[in-house]
């Protein structure tokens, strides 16, 4: 589903939905039937359906509601295929994950009745909505019974068909890190409700990015994989590609020649490198052209062979990455892989991964960023000039900076040992 259907289902099927709702909500005020909190929060359940990079975002926001309230008490309701990352964090009792299977509309329906139908017999208390201005996972909060629902609203911005069915209406900022932005939603329960919008406070100093230690079968299948390649990651440095061919947000995707030029000059000038293309099944494709293209032995595609706990893997063995402001870019926060990630229709200020080994690069183009929640990251940009601006020259510079870094590192750490 890309996002296109996603925005279309959540406007001619959300709107109608939030405002009906919203008239029983308001019913049930004017009867005396609407309950109000009774003590602190107890049992929390985040809602973030899409988007694995930004759960990674949210890690420390997590990891402060587990201490808040344990974690057999915090839950998640995410669509099945981007379960992957929770179970990667180790943060979320994999028990109390709810997923969604979403293969076809009436699928959809269906696992979403049964997924409220899980939460109200789990006793949800509070809803932390985290996918901004979505009505969807509104109207899931309202109906899963929480007294506490926690999301962004729109105010006086235009557009504000979400209707009334949060309880904790927090403003949304476009100068505060998502991250930040994530962790204010918790705050706000702790704070006096006073006047809107919420929250009338600092918002916390960005959360340390949370780190992740591959399986050691992983490890194992991904140096399998790789020596079959005759890639050896003790002997030779190897550099992972992600051209990153996914119909969610197109516009972020940098141009495939672009990294084409990248990789063929990078081992060119680095006979010990070795490049590796990745990407999800559905990318696998584009990976596989990349790597026909670069047209060296040295060069080789690992697009849809791998999970993402093996991907994580790969990263533990990799010297660096180069990827637009996707998944992957915040997945190599976790392993502390020293990463290049190329902005052009959404912005660094809000997205850049957590962490000191990223090198961020952005065109800064005047109509940049053209994506952002109230647009529902739909822009009417055809031609991506913001990613293409982006020259090669330039990533080559940082991508080889980072290599002289590690292998100053190894050094150093050699003289250490000895």
């Amino acid at each position: 589903m890309n996002i296109h259907h996603i925005a279309f289902v959540d406007r001619w099927v959300g709107v109608p939905l939030c405002w009906l709702l919203t008239g029983v909500r308001h019913l049930g005020r004017l009867l005396g039937r609407e309950r109000s909190p009774d003590g602190p929060p107890r049992r929390i359940c985040f809602i973030k359906l899409i988007e694995q990079g930004s759960t990674v975002l949210a890690a420390g926001t997590l990891r402060r509601a587990v201490e808040r309230v344990g974690a057999e008490n915090v839950f998640f309701l995410v669509f099945a295929t981007n379960r992957p990352i929770l179970d990667a964090l180790e943060i979320i009792p994999p028990e109390n994950v709810v997923e969604v299977q979403a293969e076809s509309p009436w699928q959809l329906a269906l696992e979403l009745l049964r997924a409220v139908g899980r939460l109200r017999r789990a006793g949800i208390d509070t809803t932390i909505d985290l996918e901004h201005f979505a009505r969807g996972t509104a109207i899931l909060a309202y109906l899963s019974g929480a007294v506490r629902r926690v999301g962004h609203h729109r105010f006086r911005n235009a557009g504000g068909e979400r209707g009334d069915l949060l309880t904790h209406r927090v403003q949304y900022s476009h100068y505060v890190h998502a991250s930040q932005s994530f962790a204010l939603l918790l705050d706000v329960l702790d704070h006096p409700q006073g006047t809107p919008p919420l929250s009338k406070h600092p918002p916390p100093p960005p959360a340390a990015v949370p780190s992740v230690t591959p399986r050691a079968e992983d490890v194992a299948a991904m140096r399998a994989l790789l020596g079959a390649a005759a890639i050896r990651p003790d002997e030779h440095d190897v550099i992972v590609l992600n051209p990153n061919a996914s119909d969610l947000i197109p516009l972020r995707k940098w141009p495939l020649d672009h990294y084409v030029d990248l990789g063929r000059r990078l081992l060119a000038a680095h006979p010990g490198a070795r490049v590796i293309a990745t990407g999800t099944p559905a990318e696998a494709p584009n990976a596989q052209a990349l790597v026909r293209a670069i047209d060296d032995e040295r060069a080789v595609s690992l697009g849809g062979r791998t999970t993402l706990l093996q991907l994580l893997a790969l990263y533990t063995l990799a010297r660096v990455l180069v990827t637009n402001d996707s998944g992957p870019a915040q997945f190599a926060s976790l392993i502390r892989l020293p990463t290049v990630v190329l902005f052009g229709p959404e912005t660094p200020r809000l997205y850049a991964p957590l962490g000191e080994r990223a090198v961020v690069i952005s065109a800064g183009l005047a109509c940049s960023p053209c994506l952002n929640v109230f647009n529902h990251r739909l822009s009417p940009c055809r031609d991506n000039v913001c990613m293409q601006r982006i020259g090669v020259d330039e990533v080559l510079a940082a991508v080889r900076g980072l290599l002289a870094t590690a292998r100053s590192s190894d050094r150093s750490a050699t003289v250490v040992a000895s």
